[in-house]
């Protein structure tokens, strides 16, 4: 029997996701809850579980391809058993039909029972990556992955495919010069046939002119990755013109990465990629919270060579119980304290309902910078847990979000968004608000700087101290500048006076 399955919501508020890569390909066995995909979403890659035991039918979507949630992505036969013939058989004739090459071509995919039997043999690759194996004539069971669990890439495929044309490159350049030299023959041929211009250019076969065909080959333009203009009999149909467009749009190019090697440049001038993703996300999000919180940022710094040295004090006690202890516990300590006092920070601004939303919760966000982009895990709870609970947490998330194993849930929800700056050496910031919330505070770099110590019995002295800078970042429509340095003020009392933090 034959089921489909929906691609799932995988986060609140989630319309579509990203689908990565496929973990399976037809005629895989599977097993319920087995990774068959990975889906990225709102800030998180997610893998995908199969519902079913039984073996893949058919994938449904591309990878690359944004699908809206509640779209059939895969289909199964979950009976696993009698279908399994016809679904292997099936997928090979599927494949030999997109690469428009010769059924054999999908032999060594279906052929090996331990692709199938044993997983220590299983061959790991999107089907993409495997038609490009089949295009470059490299097989792929020969391959060694360098992706996630041994799963083989389109760039292991290419170096694959590289050295073997290394080692064959005299007897590769006699085929071509044989294949190549009666073009005005083979013209018809070349364009019905050739399985990589095809596969580019997307279509089955390209309609066009005799003469057209001349002048693609004099221009010495692939007439199939000529962008058709024109539809004949339901299919592309290429024009004279847009032969030559392409090929000045070719010539351009060359001149390009002709004059950037001349100047010492090693690549193209340009390269582009979609924008989509976590980082159009992020960008989504950054525009939301600029233009409708008006922001305003209050500067300042704080002696904290106490806590350097409370912290010094306390680093050999928490690592025996396996934990690294850092500034930023300190600091969310500091930071929760500051917001009981001043609850306009904690507070936020319901826009559809005009309505201001006090929250007598504490959940602080953590920014952390990511392969992927700016991800925001939040501690929930921060006020009810103790100094060494935070440390362990807070690192355990921010791990998790650069690993891109965290959970949507564990990226919503907090209330105030701590950023530390001072990692890549940075003092002061103007951070943008984690929109809702009405502030964040960005810390920067702890630098020796001296200062003026007045010890208790007024005498002055020049003295090299411990500095940290604040920049704190507010919605003016809810907190006024002297409330935003008031709290600003109450943290720094806090830093310079770590004990006091004991007392939270």
């Amino acid at each position: 029997m034959v089921e489909e399955f929906k691609l799932p919501d995988v986060g609140e508020g989630v319309a579509e996701g990203e689908l990565v890569s496929w973990l399976v390909e037809p005629g895989d066995t599977v097993t319920e809850d087995q990774p068959v995909a990975e889906v990225e979403t709102d800030k998180a890659l997610v893998e995908v579980p199969s519902p079913y035991n039984g073996t893949v039918k058919e994938l449904l979507a591309e990878e690359g391809e944004m699908v809206p949630v509640g779209d059939v992505i895969i289909t199964f036969n979950v009976d696993g058993e009698a279908d399994d013939g016809a679904t292997a058989a099936s997928s090979a004739a599927d494949e030999a039909s997109d690469a428009e090459a010769a059924s054999s071509a999908a032999e060594p995919e279906t052929a090996d029972p331990e692709a199938v039997e044993t997983p220590e043999g299983r061959v790991f690759a999107p089907p993409r990556v495997r038609r490009l194996a089949r295009e470059k004539g490299v097989d792929i069971a020969t391959v060694e992955g360098s992706g996630p669990g041994g799963q083989i890439t389109e760039g292991d495929v290419t170096a694959a495919a590289d050295a073997s044309e290394e080692a064959t490159a005299s007897t590769t350049e006699s085929v071509e010069t044989v294949e190549t030299a009666p073009a005005e023959d083979a013209g018809e041929t070349v364009s019905s046939q050739a399985p990589t211009s095809v596969e580019s250019a997307d279509r089955d076969r390209t309609l066009a002119a005799p003469a057209t065909r001349k002048l693609a080959e004099e221009q010495g333009v692939d007439l199939n990755a000529v962008p058709a203009t024109e539809k004949r009999e339901g299919e592309a149909f290429v024009t004279p013109e847009a032969v030559m467009e392409y090929a000045e749009a070719q010539k351009r190019a060359q001149e390009a990465d002709a004059a950037a090697l001349a100047s010492g440049e090693t690549g193209p001038r340009e390269t582009r990629e979609p924008f989509k993703g976590v980082r159009r996300t992020i960008a989504k999000a950054m525009e939301r919270s600029k233009y409708t919180a008006p922001h305003v940022t209050h500067h300042d710094e704080v002696d904290v060579t106490r806590l350097v040295e409370t912290r010094e004090r306390l680093k050999p006690m928490a690592e025996e119980q396996g934990i690294r202890l850092t500034y930023m516990p300190f600091i969310m300590k500091a930071v929760v304290a500051a917001l009981k006092e001043f609850p306009e920070m904690n507070a936020m601004i319901d826009d559809e309902n005009e309505e201001i939303v006090h929250r007598n919760y504490y959940n602080i966000g953590v920014a952390a910078a990511t392969d992927a982009g700016l991800m925001v895990p939040v501690v929930e709870d921060a006020d009810h847990k103790g100094m060494l609970q935070l440390s362990s947490e807070t690192d355990e998330l921010v791990t998790k979000a650069r690993e891109r194993t965290i959970s949507p849930d564990e990226l919503r929800g907090s209330t105030f968004t701590i950023t530390n700056i001072g990692g890549i050496g940075g003092e002061y910031a103007t951070p943008i608000l984690n929109y809702p919330e009405a502030g964040i505070l960005a810390v920067g770099e702890i630098k020796r700087k001296p200062r003026v110590v007045t010890d208790e019995d007024g005498n002055e002295s020049i003295e090299p101290r411990s500095i940290m800078t604040l920049s704190l970042s507010f919605d003016h429509r809810l907190i006024d500048g002297a409330e935003g340095a008031r709290f600003t003020n109450k943290v720094m009392e806090y830093l310079e006076n770590p004990e006091l933090l004991l007392l939270e």
